[in-house]
């Protein structure tokens, strides 16, 4: 039996074909010189050999437009976009590429899907699937599931492949349906009728996109709340205590007033009475609950606020990271690990580095909580995760990297437990309090 199979990028290929293949692969080269096509054998779920051949795509190989006849802005008006035909064909440069996978489908009895396991990567093997089967209408068409480019995930989605999911195929082609017709209806519109009312705009695009224009919404919004917000002066008494070395500053009570005269004499008083009165002191214990399995989200807000990174940035090395192997799929809402999930032997494996490893094997050793399950699960992939040890990453991908494994390894942890204690003093009548 002779399997194809086909990644979204040249690099999961390659690395799909090493971890199937043990490292005994021979590559051919293709019209496209980012393309490769890895042949192999393989033991298949009935133990038996199977010739394999691995290829990429790199991403979408089709894409929508209207026909010629209403691609010229002066011969249709911008309503007729809603209801034109749309056509379907390879973009530009992709036919190396389409020609690759067909000629490989000709001469094969299966297809494997081996996408991304998003909506997006479930609409490209839908392509891939239809570019095959112009080659051959009989090939028998699989989907593999995985959620890392790791040994197991890999292994495990070879052995039990499933359908692809036209749900979501149908998802992703009425999106960029919609897409389309609106953003293309609405900027000839609105060009077209900026043209006759704003000097200067006869040459220029005035675009629309279902997502620009919204965001450009909050833009403006966020603008006009700090353009129009009228700063007001106020005042207020400040304590601090030195000692030992040691600053602790006390909060006044009254926050701060806008009167500064007022404001002077309260404080006068307290330069003249300047003895402090205990009158609480407070002692409890307190609990920091450790956080949720990591989301996309959660790493974009995260990694915006402490890595000091764009959250497109982020992404972009997540994605590579992903790709090399290093971590999971990072595009996932999922904020609960499941049950079946072996997280310890994820533990495990970072017990080798230099940085974080002797923390690791205090969780080996019976530090191991269980961690918080959140309230989201888009049942495709759990939550970002390590899914080997590695010292060779530099740069950006380092830093990405070491806040997965750390946001990992502490959700794996105990929650933290500390002493809180709460002080309110009085000056002159007037409290103060520390935390």
């Amino acid at each position: 039996m002779k399997v194809l199979c086909v990644a979204e990028k040249p690099s999961v290929a390659k690395s799909i074909a090493q971890i199937l293949s043990g490292g005994r692969i021979s590559n051919r080269n293709t019209k496209d010189k980012y393309i490769k096509n890895y042949d192999f054998l393989c033991k298949d779920a009935e133990n038996r050999d199977v010739r394999v051949t691995m290829t990429s795509v790199k991403g979408h190989l089709m894409a929508i437009d209207f026909p010629e006849q209403y691609q010229v802005w002066g011969k249709c008006s911008p309503l007729c976009l809603f209801e034109a035909p749309i056509i379907k064909s390879v973009m530009k440069g992709m036919e190396p590429i389409r020609d690759n996978i067909a000629s490989e489908a000709a001469k094969s009895d299966k297809l494997i899907i081996w996408t991304d396991c998003d909506r997006e990567g479930e609409n490209i093997g839908a392509e891939i699937v239809n570019v095959s089967r112009q080659a051959n209408h009989r090939i028998q068409v699989l989907r593999a599931r995985f959620s890392s480019i790791s040994n197991q995930p890999i292994i495990q989605a070879w052995r039990s492949p499933v359908q692809l999911d036209t749900r979501q195929v149908a998802a992703v082609d009425a999106r960029s349906e919609l897409d389309l017709r609106i953003g293309a209806a609405f900027t000839r519109f609105q060009t077209l009728g900026f043209k006759r009312l704003i000097q200067g705009a006869q040459k220029q695009v005035i675009s629309y996109g279902s997502c620009q224009f919204p965001t450009l919404g909050f833009v403006v919004d966020q603008y006009l709340k700090a353009e129009n917000f009228i700063t007001e002066t106020f005042w207020k008494i400040s304590v601090t205590l030195e000692r030992d070395g040691s600053k602790v500053e006390f909060w006044w009570a009254r926050g701060h007033l806008f009167d500064q005269l007022a404001c002077l004499v309260l404080y006068e008083q307290c330069v003249e009475h300047p003895i402090a009165t205990v009158l609480k002191v407070q002692s409890k214990e307190t609990k920091k609950w450790k956080p949720y399995p990591l989301t996309t989200v959660e790493l974009q807000k995260a990694g915006t606020r402490f890595l000091r990174m764009s959250s497109q940035k982020i992404m972009t090395v997540a994605e590579a990271l992903y790709n090399k192997g290093f971590i999971s799929y990072p595009r996932t809402e999922t904020n609960e690990f499941p049950p079946s999930m072996d997280l310890k032997s994820l533990i495990t494996a970072q017990e080798t580095s230099t940085v974080w490893g002797d923390y690791a094997r205090k969780l080996s050793n019976g530090a191991f909580r269980a961690p918080r399950k959140g309230k989201q699960n888009d049942q495709a992939h759990p939550p970002i995760h390590p899914t080997k040890n590695t010292a060779s990453l530099t740069g950006d991908e380092k830093t990405v990297y070491e806040f997965i494994v750390r946001r990992f390894l502490a959700c794996c942890s105990d929650d933290a437990k500390g002493n809180e204690t709460h002080v309110e003093i009085s000056i002159a009548d007037e409290n103060f309090s520390t935390t």
